[in-house]
């Protein structure tokens, strides 16, 4: 029993990767599911399609490995974070769509808070901001608009889970409701200083605690997969959240190491080790990972639209039939032209945290077209971690901050935009060999608890780079772009 099986439960697709005893990938499966769009700025998941794609992959990935589940040593779950499900614990039937990470319905539940002057014992507690993003408020939103739903999960009849709680209690049979820490620090809902489900906050958002799942180690014992599902009784062994898992897959263990994940959104984080450093600038304090009921803190800026700007080029306006062309098309942008795009489809993240910004394009000419708005999809990219990078060495001042970047997700196959981002940010950009890192840091979290892996020194040994990308603009050129992006930014906010 050498295999692990990572599920990377993801916001558009579902992907299973199975991983040897060396921790190579042999084979992988993946499925896409709908988004659902019900009105301006809301956006679901049919419950079913996640549970759906989630098994088929996993089904999948074995027969084309020709591997059994008997020889599976392990599982280890990674999943889109913040997406809010609500089921009967008696039935497993959700009660509503899923509400994904990007949706902004409860912007106004948001700002009442802010307003009564809850804000600042939230974020000290959870080191979140009062924004839709989080599941908190998302939950409230359910039991306040699905009828009879707060009375019932008063009586203990419904369940609350992020993703991967959802998963492990499909996958089990209904036997395990847990998540682990990275993902309840997710949810608004989480005190990250002391480790616990925060009894105040719960009732301030009339949140019956009784609804929230069991909270693990990231490496804790989730059960074991009901064996009718693939075969054999696999144990679920690791989670973790999508971009915490991406930072242990990079070996970002020593404090100040950074990451960024370039995938729907962007992620970058920074890890902070033993400290919560409480943000000046509006970035979020986190969990990086959690091991032997100690957290590692991580200081976390979340762009909400990075790849999904290429995916509106393709869907939206209709210039690409698939990502790969982006580059291409990027190169053949008149020099001459200074088109910006601030992808503010669903409100601004990190460090604006606007959830009222939309996105615009700056710059058009008579002659702007696909090549211009390609090219500046792309560059949105990297303004916007330039955005962070910035934040962060305003909250934790230290030699060489950000200097070098490790990168990982589908955007960073793009040799245009990793260019890009190391030119911006004046820095070192690196570029792994495995670029499915959250899945590879889960899987490695699995495997250790397993037997299967060494331990996190020899993992972090381990680390290859495929290529680094070195800056190579002219500071003058670097700072009037950077301004250009600034004056944008802020007039998406003036609307």
């Amino acid at each position: 029993m050498t295999h692990i099986l990572a599920i990377d439960q993801g916001t558009t697709s579902s992907r299973a990767i199975l991983f040897d005893g060396d921790l190579r990938p042999v084979a992988q499966a993946q499925e896409e599911f709908a988004q659902h769009y019900p009105q301006s700025g809301w956006v679901e998941h049919d419950p079913g399609d996640l549970w759906r794609t989630t098994l088929s992959t996993c089904r999948n990935v074995l027969e084309e490995a020709g591997q059994e589940a008997a020889a599976i040593a392990a599982i280890g779950i990674t999943n889109q974070r913040e997406t809010t499900l609500v089921w009967e614990r008696e039935t497993g039937r959700a009660i509503h769509n899923a509400i994904v990470w990007q949706d902004r319905r409860t912007a106004p539940i948001c700002e009442a808070l802010k307003e009564a002057g809850h804000e600042a014992m939230i974020t000290h507690r959870t080191g979140l901001l009062l924004d839709p993003y989080f599941s908190g408020t998302k939950l409230k939103w359910i039991l306040d608009h699905v009828e009879g739903a707060r009375a019932r999960a008063e009586a203990g009849e419904l369940l609350f889970g992020t993703v991967d709680s959802w998963l492990i209690w499909n996958l089990t049979d209904g036997r395990v409701h847990a998540t682990d820490a990275t993902n309840a620090a997710r949810t608004l809902l989480y005190n990250i200083r002391e480790g616990h489900w925060d009894e105040e906050i719960c009732a301030l958002l009339d949140i019956p605690m009784a609804m929230l799942p069991e909270v693990r180690d990231c490496d804790g014992d989730y059960g074991a997969t009901s064996p009718d599902l693939l075969g054999a009784a696999i144990p679920i062994r690791g989670v973790a959240g999508d971009q915490q898992a991406a930072t242990v897959g990079q070996a970002c263990f020593e404090p100040g190491m950074m990451k960024s994940t370039y995938g729907t959104g962007c992620f970058a984080l920074l890890n902070t080790g033993a400290e919560l450093v409480e943000s000046r600038n509006r970035l979020l304090g986190t969990i990086a990972y959690q091991f032997g009921g100690t957290p590692t803190y991580a200081l976390e800026g979340s762009i909400f639209i990075a790849g999904a700007a290429v995916q509106w080029l393709r869907d939206g306006l209709g210039i690409i039939a698939g990502a790969g062309e982006t580059a291409a098309l990027a190169e053949r942008a008149d020099p001459g032209q200074d088109v910006i795009l601030v992808p503010a489809f669903t409100g601004l993240g990190a460090p604006w945290w606007n959830a009222e910004a939309r996105g615009a394009l700056f710059g058009l000419t008579r002659n702007s077209g696909p090549a211009e708005f390609a090219r500046a999809a792309l560059q949105s990219v990297g303004y916007q971690t330039r955005d962070l990078i910035e934040a962060m060495r305003a909250d934790w001042p230290a030699e060489g901050l950000g200097r070098v970047l490790r990168v990982d997700g589908g955007m960073t196959a793009s040799d245009y935009t990793m260019q890009f981002l190391a030119d911006i940010l004046d820095a070192r950009v690196d570029r792994p060999r495995v670029l499915e890192t959250t899945a590879l840091g889960v899987a490695w979290i699995a495997g250790m608890r397993a037997g299967v892996y060494p331990g996190q020194a020899e993992f972090a040994r381990g680390w290859a780079l495929e290529r680094s990308f070195e800056a190579g603009m002219d500071e003058a050129e670097r700072a009037a772009r950077y301004a250009r992006w600034q004056r944008a930014v802020k007039a998406t906010q003036m609307v």
